[in-house]
């Protein structure tokens, strides 16, 4: 059973398409659909449905690729850790990351990481925090980055940083002439939100009520650089990370409002499965954001489960400050 096959037969789980993989792997759709009947006649089960339109997978195939995944995975690994051996590092790195802390503070880590190891592809995957979560268990990527990190049976967490919440808004907006605003301020303001269903925004939504703010959230959005756009273009105001709006707040098109009463942080931290260790432009990668070495397979004081709960609780309390 060869490698490349197998490869292949993941492409083709991605793709739906015997076409689309051929041409991610330079190959004739000839030679794809040749090798799938192959790996199905070594293992003596139907892997693909070729009747439906695009492919689907059959259960036993659904079941072999998610294996698949983390084995090629765990070689990719190897291979590296092999070649790091012999001097620098090289392979393909790959990080999942939500949207606002990819956007925010990837690039600048990303070209720092590349000075130092410029032979390894750094590859950033975009999605939500279940997105990213499901990526990280899956082995489809070495790390995720994600906000009110949390451990599980699978996932080890560890802590890497409180981000302030700042009150922002377009510099046409009343608020952008106020140098000291009050929280209470903000009662029965139109402001601009994240979507209800994230955690992010039941966190406002109690700080606030727990403050006795009550505002009127007219437009929600699933992710902090959409939100941003919508405060710039409808001249409004919202609570968001400090981070996503830097750009924004340099060249003045957004504007930040100091508010007395507004101590709310945001936690961010690492994910990574527990199975196994990281690979070595992993473990480099996030050396190179915490400032330390992360330690694998245990619960420490101060990180996992139990920590991933305190930073979510400081940042309802506004006790946890970055300085």
């Amino acid at each position: 059973m060869h490698v490349r096959n197998l490869e292949l037969f993941c492409s083709v789980a991605d793709e739906r398409s015997f076409s689309k993989a051929a041409a991610e792997h330079d190959l004739t759709q000839s030679a794809v659909s040749q090798a799938m009947q192959q790996l199905e006649d070594s293992l003596h089960v139907q892997l693909i449905d070729r009747s439906k339109r695009p492919l689907v997978l059959t259960a036993a195939g659904q079941t072999y690729v998610r294996g698949l995944r983390d084995i090629l995975r765990q070689l990719q690994r190897l291979e590296a850790e092999v070649v790091s051996i012999g001097g620098k590092l090289s392979g393909q790195l790959k990080i999942g990351t939500i949207y606002s802390v990819g956007l925010s503070y990837l690039p600048e880590a990303s070209e720092e990481f590349a000075a130092l190891h410029p032979e390894v592809d750094v590859k950033l995957e975009f999605g939500s925090v279940e997105k990213v979560v499901e990526m990280t268990t899956d082995g489809e990527v070495d790390f995720g980055l994600v906000s009110f990190p949390r451990s599980s049976k699978t996932l080890q967490s560890v802590m890497w940083q409180q981000e302030p919440m700042r009150l922002v808004c377009s510099s046409e907006h009343p608020f952008a002439s106020r140098t000291n605003l009050s929280l209470d301020a903000l009662k029965g303001i139109a402001l601009i939100g994240f979507d209800r269903g994230l955690t992010l925004r039941k966190e406002i939504d109690h700080y606030l009520l727990k403050a006795g703010v009550s505002v009127d959230t007219r437009m929600e959005f699933d992710n902090a650089d959409s939100l941003i756009r919508a405060i710039q273009a409808s001249r409004g105001v919202g609570i968001v990370p400090e981070a996503a709006v830097r750009r924004e707040t340099a060249n003045g098109s957004l504007k930040v409002v100091a508010c007395r009463g507004l101590r709310m942080t945001r936690p961010l931290g690492i994910i990574f499965r527990r199975r196994g260790q990281l690979s070595k432009a992993a473990s480099e990668y996030t050396s190179l954001l915490l400032g330390r070495r992360v330690e694998t397979g245990k619960r420490k004081s101060g990180s996992g489960k139990h920590a991933a709960e305190n930073s979510a609780t400081d940042a309802r309390t506004g006790t946890s400050v970055v300085a």
